[in-house]
């Protein structure tokens, strides 16, 4: 029997995955860090740290486990602990990713609809404050998943392989948890999004239209305007981008909560898997887009990242001989 056609798809998707979120967290992370893409260090700083979640959601789970699951044999990976590990780090990188986009977008509503409140929060401290519990709560909430695999096999007393406990396709706490995990990532967030995102809509028509009504020349350029304006087309762009890419994961978590993780079900044709699976290759390709959200929302990311590969391609400036 013949490997199915999402499973030849997958070990296609992945290695080119893999390769373009890599290159592109990696260039967002270098270009961000230098500051100059005239973004406020507040939202720099949020971004940054969406990249690296981002980036550590490409090694954690594209490459340490789909990519070394399909092509590479028996190695160290596949010992049950580490199995287990890689599990943990997937779900609080995820999770980061995910609540770093909130918190972007709560930064923005507040910058843009709460004058009062946009001093005291919209500030480089307020945004480390909030990365670093947000890291923090994502890292304790991922400890259980540990625990939810035995081993497969032993090859000279070591354990090989994860495979799901009897207690977790049983026991009622494992289905709360599923639960917990598909409303708090991604239905809560979800929610938040849209919700912030709606407030600062509303914001900005009623203070466009103050503004214009202030204005004797209603043709004048308005510097302010144009900034609301590319916030918003970044904000609603990153936003947007996450709802789409995670709406099939969420919309499948919310009938089946037990998911089928291991690739030992590579002949499985079934609709059930294969939705299963093509929800998880979308939720992975939104930590591999927020890069080309930049370069196609932000002027001065695409003239920096144009200077970046100017400098590899050239040696201070004039083309190597």
């Amino acid at each position: 029997m013949g490997y199915p056609v999402i499973f030849v798809f997958e070990s296609i998707y992945y290695p080119i995955l893999a390769a373009v979120g890599i290159t592109v967290n990696l260039v967002a992370i270098i270009i961000l860090c230098r500051g100059k893409c005239g973004l406020s260090k507040c939202v720099t700083r949020y971004l940054v740290a969406m990249a690296v979640a981002d980036l550590m959601v490409v090694i954690s789970e594209v490459i340490l486990k789909r990519i070394n699951n399909i092509y590479l044999p028996i190695n160290i990976l596949f010992i049950t602990p580490v199995c287990a590990m890689k599990l943990v780090v997937k779900h609080a990188a995820l999770d980061c990713s995910v609540w770093f986009t909130v918190a972007f977008t709560f930064d923005r509503y507040v910058a843009i609809s709460c004058q009062n409140l946009r001093p005291r929060y919209c500030t480089p401290r307020t945004a480390r404050v909030v990365i670093i519990s947000a890291c923090t709560l994502a890292c304790l909430r991922s400890i259980p998943y540990y625990f939810m695999y035995e081993p497969k096999y032993y090859i000279n007393n070591i354990p090989y392989f994860c495979i799901e406990t009897l207690a977790y396709h049983t026991s009622p706490l494992w289905v709360a948890i599923e639960w917990f995990d598909s409303i708090l990532n991604p239905f809560v967030p979800i929610i938040f999004i849209l919700l912030f995102n709606a407030f600062t809509v509303k914001h900005i028509i009623r203070s466009n239209k103050i503004r214009k009504a202030l204005m004797n020349n209603v043709d004048n350029h308005d510097s302010e305007t144009d900034n609301r304006k590319k916030s918003m087309i970044l904000l609603f762009t990153l936003s947007g981008n996450f709802i789409l890419l995670w709406l099939p994961y969420f919309v499948h978590s919310l009938k089946w909560q037990m998911n089928n993780y291991n690739y030992q079900d590579k002949y499985y044709s079934n609709p059930i898997y294969i939705n299963q699976q093509t929800g998880f290759m979308l939720q992975l390709l939104s930590s591999c887009t927020n890069t080309c959200i930049y370069g196609l929302t932000q002027r001065k990311f695409r003239q920096e990242l144009k200077n970046g590969v100017k400098y590899l391609v050239t040696l201070n400036g004039k083309l190597c001989n």
